[in-house]
């Protein structure tokens, strides 16, 4: 062979062996690419955005001295998205500087600190369910201002009680005017007025859903808490121990699901694995998530076995745990 020939067979030869580590290499570097894709996982989010509940601090404001004007920056720091305002917190402060200056202080705040404004939950302005005429409607005026103070935050809902004394049915009917009516004025303002299951006949659901029923408004809902279907104590805390009358729990939230405009996280002293032994919260979420509902579920802490931040904390933990196990 001459030289020539030798030198273009060492040619060849150095070529082949060029492509064959280039196609072998390629390949490593795809199987590499692929093994690391393969170990990269997407984190879930659940099916909800949270909010936190301003009674999840009530003890810190009330027996403490907390300014209730920093919700909004405790609530940034423990990692929420929306806020929930609890009216009777603030009630010095409307004596002191009056409410537009206070619904001016919590605009402010919330845009300070990037938190979205979710709603207010109000408390002792009348009954709405009273079958008193006038007295029911001094309560249905009472709530105005909220329903104006609700759209000036940007809220999309204010949160009422629907309490009467009376016969079953005779509150019931009392309800239906009197949510009708203030549904009517909040209809202008683009605010939705959401009764909880907050003691009395409202704990129970059957009683609740039917009155949403007759009320028939698009923006007259529920706000159902986890935990408050006591009907025998105020408010219907299940966590009060002289409570003698519960109604089912799980029942209950299914019930109010299709009126649901926002959903209330309630939890009490926690277990040593983070559970709520009261509320089976994997239970209750599916029920929430099987409604089709996608909005905000509110933490609202009422245990003592934790602090209140830390109770806010597990409570947050336990939504995103359980949202993750869901079918």
């Amino acid at each position: 062979m001459t030289q020539s020939k030798v030198k273009i067979r060492f040619f060849q030869i150095g070529i082949t062996l060029l492509l064959i580590c280039f196609l072998g290499c390629g390949n490593n570097q795809k199987k590499k690419k692929e093994l690391t894709e393969t170990k990269v996982e997407s984190p879930t989010e659940p099916f909800f955005k949270i909010s936190l509940a301003q009674w999840s601090l009530n003890n810190a404001v009330n027996n403490n001295g907390a300014d209730p004007f920093d919700f909004a920056k405790d609530a940034k720091a423990l990692g929420f998205e929306g806020v929930e305002y609890v009216s009777q917190l603030y009630q010095d402060k409307i004596d002191s500087l009056g409410l537009q200056v206070v619904l001016e202080k919590l605009k402010s705040e919330s845009k300070k600190h990037n938190v979205e404004n979710v709603l207010i939950m109000i408390d002792d302005e009348g009954s709405l369910a009273s079958t008193n005429d006038e007295e029911r409607k001094i309560a249905v005026e009472n709530h105005y201002k909220w329903v104006d103070g609700a759209q000036y935050l940007g809220c999309h809902s204010i949160r009422v009680n629907a309490h009467g004394v009376g016969s079953y049915d005779n509150v019931a009917e009392a309800a239906v005017k009197g949510l009708s009516k203030l549904s009517e004025y909040a209809k202008n303002k683009n605010i939705n007025i959401l009764v909880e299951n907050h003691g009395g006949y409202t704990s129970n659901g059957e009683w609740l859903a039917n009155v949403m029923k007759k009320v028939g408004k698009s923006n007259c809902g529920t706000l159902p808490d986890f935990g408050n279907f006591c009907q025998t104590k105020d408010y219907g805390s299940i966590n009060d121990e002289n409570c003698k009358e519960a109604y089912d729990l799980y029942k209950g939230v299914n019930e109010l699901m299709p009126y649901a405009k926002a959903v209330s996280a309630k939890s009490y002293d926690f277990d040593t694995n983070g559970n709520q032994p009261k509320i089976d919260y994997l239970k209750m979420l599916q029920i929430v998530k099987d409604a089709g509902y996608t909005g905000y579920i509110g933490v609202e802490y009422e245990g003592n076995n934790l602090s209140e931040k830390e109770g806010i904390i597990a409570t947050k933990n336990l939504l995103i745990s359980a949202a993750k196990q869901l079918n």
